[in-house]
């Protein structure tokens, strides 16, 4: 039997992904946003393709904000863009 793989959608571009293939930003109970690279980390979570473009979107249409119910600082956005490019 085919074990049912789980799909997310990205905050960015809207496309559903199976999970491993998407990065996870998450809100952490003490309120900072990070980028979950275990896919495993307590919090809220907004998933994102592994492109820059789909963060950039994710930025102008405010997908992350609306997936963490909760308004985002540019510094934010700046250091998610600097650990998404390490990876």
């Amino acid at each position: 039997m085919n074990k049912k793989v789980p799909m997310r959608q990205c905050v960015g571009c809207g496309e559903m992904k199976p999970k491993k293939e998407m990065m996870r930003v998450v809100k952490t109970a003490e309120g900072s946003i990070v980028l979950d690279v275990t896919g495993k980390m307590n919090g809220r979570g907004a998933y994102l393709c592994q492109t820059m473009e789909c963060l950039k979107k994710a930025g102008k249409n405010k997908g992350i904000e609306r997936s963490l119910k909760r308004a985002i600082a540019a510094e934010v956005y700046d250091n998610l863009e600097k650990e998404f490019v390490k990876d």
